[in-house]
């Protein structure tokens, strides 16, 4: 290429293009030797919302600090040292992941609403990676001892 463009200095070849068009206009699962080249999701999958959860401002005594005034009259004040958020995948029910994630940890716990996020993310590594096992420790001191030895064969060069 005329210009260097980092770490992406790969072209593709008129068979690469061609191998590419066919797997995206197949549009079908596939794999070659074995692993994942094309997978098909939904927009759902990568989909996710960003949920806010409140705890309630609490006394010296350890009970719960309500409002005065405005739309939070008599309602719990949240503390803001205890907020969090969460992220809930699109394809699940907010309540429901609440009720079993959030409650059994914090039961006075609640969402605000008001503060949900949506959001997409794609984690190639999650739908992508297949794992390799790592090569035997045996092969890979046999390999260490080879290049020991070369590199003493080097300095032994230098010393003469």
């Amino acid at each position: 290429m005329r210009k260097t463009l980092g770490s992406k200095r790969k072209e593709l070849s008129p068979e690469h293009i061609e191998e590419i068009t066919k797997l995206f206009g197949s549009f079908k699962k596939s794999t070659k030797d074995g692993l994942p080249i094309s997978r098909i999701f939904k927009n759902e999958d990568f989909g996710y919302l960003t949920i806010t959860v409140e705890r309630p401002q609490r006394d010296a005594k350890g009970n719960i600090i309500l409002g005065t005034k405005g739309k939070g009259k008599d309602k719990p004040l949240p503390d803001s040292k205890l907020r969090d958020t969460e992220t809930v995948p699109l394809s699940e029910d907010v309540e429901t992941y609440f009720k079993r994630e959030i409650l059994p940890h914090a039961p006075d716990a609640w969402i605000d609403h008001e503060k949900t996020q949506i959001g997409y993310e794609i984690p190639f590594n999650r739908h992508f990676y297949v794992f390799q096992p790592p090569r035997q420790l045996s092969e890979i001191d046999a390999e260490l001892k080879g290049v020991t030895d070369r590199i003493l064969k080097m300095i032994g060069g230098l010393t003469k």
